[in-house]
């Protein structure tokens, strides 16, 4: 099983969004969460740093600069979605990936005080 570390870089990011009131509060995450396609027309226009910013994990022992490298994505590279958020703390807790858990449960918690 991969084991991942936090991507501090990412939780500033969603951070920022968040204060920013860039987020959608109620999606499917299954149906907005970005595919593969998406994924590779995100980076034919971004970098790879920009690419990173949208996933709370880190691989352990991955190449950076490869899709494998980044886990946990939370948004559709546009937005913070509160479901992506979830779904980041369900999988997480769900493999015992602790500190990826809390990092996407406080962000949770964040963007749940922001909207009210």
């Amino acid at each position: 099983m991969a084991t991942y570390t936090v991507n501090d870089r990412a939780v500033a990011h969603a951070r920022k969004l968040i204060a920013a009131r860039q987020y959608v509060l109620d999606s499917d995450w299954g149906e907005v969460g970005p595919t593969a396609d998406d994924e590779n027309a995100f980076l034919k226009g971004h970098s790879w740093e920009e690419y990173a910013a949208w996933h709370l994990g880190l691989t352990d022992g991955a190449t950076d600069e490869t899709k494998a490298r980044y886990g946990f994505v939370f948004g559709d590279f546009r937005r913070v979605h509160r479901t992506g958020l979830i779904a980041c703390v369900y999988r997480a807790s769900e493999w015992r990936h602790k500190a990826i858990e809390l990092a996407a449960h406080d962000l949770l918690q964040e963007l749940d005080k922001q909207s009210g």
